[in-house]
């Protein structure tokens, strides 16, 4: 329905703007003016002001802005018509009559409503019956709940050829509203239609209000063509448009602030049976433009779940390619890649629920996911290779239709490949002239993600002086290649370091995926688990680096509490220099490139950087601590 701009006019001005906001943020009265802590992202002191007088709102913190109106769709998830009719109900206003071709098609739109509701009923009746036997024993295989079952509307479409369309039609349904609402096929030939779906466990796809708009089947004969059929496009559905569960994860989302996108239709369901509901499904498509919007109305960093396996990570690199030419200003996404050979369903039931939160909890941002799979793999021995690679990064960058997001990812990838080539050209000649070009180097010390200790391993040849943070990344990880249990206390930690080096980041998201699998992992079945996974020569490195040899409490015999004083330490060190990065980023911004958002965050950058200086003398040097000496 289209409002004239008069009427919308009428409700921001009968609606009083605080009184909206304030049901779900504190405000408190400033002037003429109101504060509070911003809804649309984490913070301890407010930047969310209301301006009754101007009827906006704006938070200078993260840039959200808008009227009345905008904050029912961004904060509630309300689509825009959703919104105008419930803050006109709140003025007292009758909604405007729409033209009668408009009136005609939304007739007919609550018309082909009702009949998905007919048939939804009908399906969830018929799991209930005899005919409902085979379903209902798949989904006690696979643990859903009873109420997940009757939450999801969960139902059975029968084998026989025109069962629903025969219930349907004793209902007063006509047949050809069944056909315009995707529940027959009409063959070409001119022949009696029947049911599209058949001998199906039947999952109802609503919108964001709750109406059923679709049904997605999966299978109940192993020998079918299809093992899931969903609805095809019609006048209520259309698929890029949709996503499955969405009207109950808006509500889920209010609370928690985050969503998760997974894969299939059990996947949400599994996560809803482990406390997690705020999961949606695409629907059989990599996600669209429209469903970006409809998550990024929710929140501003939705987290995609994916498989670890090739084709979960095609899955992630599909869904970046579609996100970044709309990135906007705080909308984002992150990834969660699951252990291969798992999806969500497969790890809240044999590890708890417990281990998708710590999934969750450190999933990758975007650039980072993106940097990964465009230098991972690429060979930069050459200058001319080097060169290749930058450019068709950069080149997808281009595609970032949003000028200050484009700016911002332009700067951050020219850092890193900044940093990337130094640390090769140190690798390089830190390889006593065995050069990538050369016979010794080896693709993998070309590679973006190749690593090396820091010495030739020449005898005579003394260790190499490796930069401070890159030390400490590998001490961090030796002491966990040795000392596993400390992760019990520290796994949180540990996911939120980021190294600069892509192979030592890699060998730590492995450790972190192993402990989640299998926590209470010893020294040997560690080892013996990253060698199967294929990190026997990165682990041989660490044990045998020169640099690493005077770090005494990184080696096996060192007693737990030192071990964990020196990756404590150590952790400190990967995290300041990080900080200090960033930091020095925003400080070479021209001052008019700086936004309220990058002030605030280099004050931030510089308080975090102030307190973890104030670490006891001790933890400042390796090899030293509980007044023991290094050998």
């Amino acid at each position: 329905m289209r409002f004239p701009p008069r009427f919308l006019d009428e409700i921001r001005e009968r609606v009083p703007l605080a009184d909206v906001i304030g049901r779900s943020v504190k405000l408190v009265r400033a002037g003429r003016e109101y504060k509070g802590l911003c809804p649309f992202h984490n913070e301890k002191t407010p930047s969310f002001h209301v301006i009754p007088e101007k009827g906006f709102y704006h938070c200078f913190g993260c840039g959200a802005s808008g009227d009345v109106i905008t904050f029912l769709t961004d904060h509630e998830g309300l689509s825009f018509p959703e919104a105008v009719e419930r803050l006109a109900g709140e003025a007292g206003l009758d909604l405007p009559k729409p033209d009668p071709e408009t009136e005609r098609r939304e007739a007919r739109a609550a018309s082909l409503h009702d009949v998905m509701e007919t048939a939804a009923r009908w399906y969830q009746a018929q799991l209930t019956g005899p005919g409902g036997r085979e379903a209902r024993a798949y989904l006690d295989r696979r643990g859903v709940s009873a109420a997940s079952v009757e939450g999801f509307r969960l139902g059975v479409a029968p084998a026989q050829r025109t069962a629903l369309k025969e219930a349907l039609s004793a209902r007063g349904v006509s047949e050809a509203q069944m056909v315009e609402a995707g529940l027959l096929i009409r063959p070409e030939d001119g022949g009696a239609s029947y049911d599209r779906f058949r001998n199906r466990l039947m999952f109802p796809i609503a919108d964001g209000r709750g109406r059923v708009i679709a049904f997605g089947g999966r299978a109940l004969d192993g020998h079918a063509k299809a093992k899931y059929l969903n609805s095809p496009e019609t006048p209520l559905f259309h698929k890029g448009h949709a996503l499955y569960n969405l009207d109950k994860a808006r509500r889920a989302t209010h609370d928690t602030r985050e969503i998760v996108v997974v894969e299939g239709y059990m996947d949400v369901i599994a996560l809803a049976d482990a406390g997690i509901a705020q999961a949606v499904a695409p629907l059989g498509t990599a996600l669209t433009p429209e469903q970006l919007t409809l998550l990024w109305r929710l929140v501003p960093e939705p987290v995609l779940c994916f498989d670890g396996d090739s084709a979960g990570l095609r899955a992630a690199h599909r869904a970046i390619e579609r996100a970044l030419p709309v990135l906007e200003p705080g909308a984002s996404l992150s990834f969660a890649l699951l252990p291969e050979g798992q999806d969500p369903d497969d790890l809240v039931r044999r590890s708890g629920p417990e281990a998708m939160r710590r999934l969750l909890d450190r999933a990758t941002p975007l650039v980072d996911l993106l940097w990964r799979f465009e230098t991972a793999e690429a060979r930069l021995d050459t200058p001319e290779r080097r060169a290749g690679a930058e450019r068709q990064l950069f080149a997808k960058l281009a595609e970032i239709e949003d000028e200050k997001v484009r700016h911002f990812y332009n700067k951050e990838i020219g850092a890193r490949f900044r940093r990337l080539f130094r640390d090769l050209q140190w690798r390089q000649r830190g390889a006593g002239g065995r050069g990538a070009g050369g016979r010794g180097g080896g693709r993998d010390n070309a590679r973006a993600g190749g690593w090396r200790s820091g010495a030739d391993g020449a005898p005579g040849h003394r260790a190499l002086a490796l930069p401070e943070a890159d030390r400490a990344a590998q001490v961090v990880l030796l002491t966990l290649l040795n000392h596993p249990a400390l992760l019990a206390h520290h796994d949180e930690q540990v996911a939120a370091l980021r190294f600069a080096d892509a192979e030592l980041n890699g060998l730590k998201n492995t450790v972190l995926d192993a402990w989640t699998r299998l926590p209470h992992l010893d020294r040997a079945h560690l080892r013996a688990h990253l060698s199967s996974d294929g990190w026997a020569e990165t682990v041989a490195r660490l044990d045998d680096a020169p640099a690493l040899a005077p770090v005494w409490q990184a080696r096996p015999d060192a007693a737990l509490a030192d071990a964990e004083l020196g990756l404590t330490h150590a952790m400190t060190l990967v995290r300041s220099a990080a900080l200090r990065a960033e930091l020095d980023a925003l400080s070479r911004t021209p001052l008019d490139d700086l936004t309220s958002t990058d002030m605030e965050r280099m004050r931030i950058l510089q308080t975090e950087l102030a307190s973890l200086s104030e670490s006891p003398p001790e933890l400042r040097s390796f090899g030293v601590a509980s007044g023991r000496e290094s050998s």
